[in-house]
């Protein structure tokens, strides 16, 4: 037991209450002590129909799958890219569950789609041992998700999303040099303030562009991302 219990301490804050939520809801359903259609965008809307509904799915092994894609992903992006800004991954997240409007799977595939952004040339290991890189992964994904179940909406828009997010945060503005179009809103660096030290993980942003004049400023509490540094170098 106290191995379950260093193991879930050890998973970073925000994925770790992402993941408790997630499997807490389903299992108040399971359970019936709540009716899990109280949890669900449909009949009589209440104001928190929107949070309750990105938590809850169905229990079986598609839920299973997709817990286990949102411990993974999401902790090798809080440790990763994000690592010890904390207002930049919440605000990430809020992007895209307003984006995907409020479902579990599209939010766990937009988080998903942003790692493998990060992470192209990385070889990952999927069903019956099969390899390639993790660029493919998020289709991969809808295509053995859409054999399996016969649909691929959820995982799609997960994917569009979560390029969306990747070009308007990293891509167009970093990447290609252009205007930054959204940024972590101050009051999420008040309650989310950056931290100095913690663990590394995988993944760093892109390289900016060289261009012919830089703009020089920015907000206070922002991060800027600028040129970017292997994670682990000094």
């Amino acid at each position: 037991m106290a191995d379950i219990g260093d193991w879930f301490r050890s998973i970073p804050i925000i994925t770790r209450t992402w993941f408790s939520a997630s499997v807490a809801f389903p299992i108040f359903g399971v359970l019936r002590l709540v009716d899990f259609r109280n949890f669900l965008l449909f009949c009589l809307f209440q104001i928190w129909r929107p949070v309750t509904a990105t938590f809850y799915f169905p229990t079986g092994f598609l839920y299973l799958v997709n817990l286990y894609f949102l411990y993974h992903y999401s902790t090798r992006l809080e440790t990763g890219v994000f690592d010890r800004r904390p207002a930049d991954y919440v605000f990430m997240l809020l992007f895209n569950w307003i984006c995907i409007v409020l479902l579990m799977i599209p939010l766990i595939m937009s988080v998903l789609y942003v790692w493998a952004q990060f992470n192209k040339d990385t070889i990952v290991t999927f069903w019956f041992g099969t390899r390639f890189k993790a660029y493919y992964l998020p289709w991969v994904i809808l295509f053995f998700n859409f054999i399996i179940g016969g649909s691929f909406l959820d995982e799609l828009t997960g994917n569009l999303v979560g390029h969306l997010y990747y070009f308007l945060v990293f891509k167009y503005p970093i990447d290609l040099g252009g205007q930054a179009f959204i940024s972590t809103p101050e009051i999420l660096y008040r309650y989310f303030p950056n931290r100095r030290g913690g663990v590394s993980g995988f993944g760093v942003p892109p390289a900016r562009r060289p261009a012919a004049q830089e703009q020089v400023g920015g907000g206070a509490g922002r991060h800027n991302w600028g040129q970017g540094n292997r994670l682990g170098d000094e």
